[in-house]
């Protein structure tokens, strides 16, 4: 089992992100109207809650530090969430599009970098990307390519998640 700054570091964001997402759904659902709407992410919530738990499992087992920035993830991820619901359905699937693209190309860089001896890791990861795609995917076909300034949307929300996974990974 490969055991180094590489593991603690993918644990680490991997923990966070999956909690960013949790409370952007969260915040989401709080202000979605559309009870069909409101149920799909639900049904999305549910496998962020899923991957964050393996991964707050994998903080216990493996004594990694998680990040400090948990406070400011708890309330930038549900704000975001409320914020693009409360813009509208397409605005908050575009937020789910954005976040989601971001997140399946970091997860493939890291299936890219572990070896064979982190065979679990791997499985889940790949895992949980495949579900990231089909969060994405769904984004698509809730028209969140539709939202007003789509482009420069997806683009804002991509380079903030970027840039909270690069804080995550190291602090």
């Amino acid at each position: 089992m490969q055991h180094n700054n590489l593991i603690d570091k993918i644990i680490r964001v991997n923990h966070a992100g999956e909690y960013g997402a949790k409370r952007i759904y969260q915040g989401q659902i709080a202000y979605t109207k559309n009870p069909a709407t409101k149920k799909l992410l639900k049904e999305m919530l549910e496998h962020e809650a899923e991957h964050l738990q393996y991964f707050e499992q994998q903080i216990k087992e493996r004594k990694v530090r998680p990040t400090a920035l948990f406070p400011l993830w708890h309330a930038l991820g549900y704000g975001l969430g409320a914020v693009t619901a409360m813009l509208g359905e397409k605005t908050a699937m575009a937020c789910t599009y954005a976040v989601e693209e971001v997140i399946e190309g970091h997860y493939q860089n890291q299936l890219d970098k572990l070896d064979k001896s982190e065979a679990a890791l791997k499985k889940n990861i790949k895992k949980f990307q495949a579900e990231e795609v089909h969060h994405r995917d769904i984004a698509t076909e809730h028209s969140a390519e539709e939202a007003f300034g789509f482009s420069i949307f997806k683009n804002l929300v991509a380079k903030t998640s970027k840039t909270a996974i690069w804080l995550s990974e190291r602090f």
